[in-house]
């Protein structure tokens, strides 16, 4: 018995010992990551074009070894130094805690002759009503969003999950588990707008209009 309890206590100390070296390992790296670039705008630049879409200041700021406001004020500056040379067709543009490298927009013109035409698409009146009410109101259901409305939301919803201006966020805790839906990143793009808190203050009477248009585009089906 006393054998078995002696190795159970060796099988432990091996455990903690492994534990204790791979901490050990890990603290090291997480030095070494955090460890100040010497090149930081050099940096951000091939991270951002590299990478494409956007990326989140945290994931940066680990790759430059610097915390997040540092790395705000680098990439602040490298995008004053982007849009301040003419001979430079790159800008940086900010979303939410995000941020991503893109051709300035005098370079479009230009990249129509090669690249593939971004495809258009036409928001109804609809459809912007319903936009608006899930930018100001999200997370939101569509029930939510038709008690607003007055009418059945499926359609403009399912556009503008089509265009990718809106997305599912989850479900709600209740009985039926109804979807949640939300803005994206595409949403900021396309309205020029850094972050949702840049959006212009809803005012009740807008929230008015909301429901008598809905009432008047009920009405003008009817008729049809």
């Amino acid at each position: 018995m006393a054998k078995k309890i002696s190795d159970k206590d060796n099988n432990t100390e091996a455990v903690d010992a492994g534990t204790a070296v791979e901490r050990e390992a890990l603290e090291e790296q997480q030095q070494e990551e955090l460890k100040p670039v010497d090149n930081p705008k050099a940096v951000i630049g091939a991270v951002l074009f590299s990478v494409g879409n956007s990326v989140e200041y945290k994931k940066l700021a680990m790759v430059l070894g610097r915390n997040v406001d540092e790395t705000r004020k680098l990439v602040a500056e490298l995008k004053t130094e982007y849009d301040g040379d003419d001979n430079c067709g790159f800008t940086i543009i900010e979303l939410e805690e995000s941020v991503q490298m893109c051709s300035k927009a005098s370079m479009y013109e230009h990249l129509i002759k090669i690249a593939k035409v971004p495809k258009s698409y036409s928001l109804t009146d609809s459809m912007l009503e319903t936009l608006s009410i899930i930018a100001y109101k999200q997370p939101v259901t569509k029930l939510e969003i038709e008690k607003i409305r007055g009418v059945s939301c499926d359609h403009a919803v399912n556009k503008l999950v089509e265009y990718g201006l809106i997305t599912e966020l989850g479900r709600l805790q209740a009985p039926g588990r109804p979807l949640l839906f939300g803005t994206t990143e595409e949403f900021l793009r396309s309205f020029n707008v850094t972050s949702l808190d840049d959006l212009p203050t809803a005012s009740p009477d807008r929230i008015e209009e909301f429901k008598k248009e809905a009432a008047e585009e009920v009405s003008l089906r009817l008729d049809i």
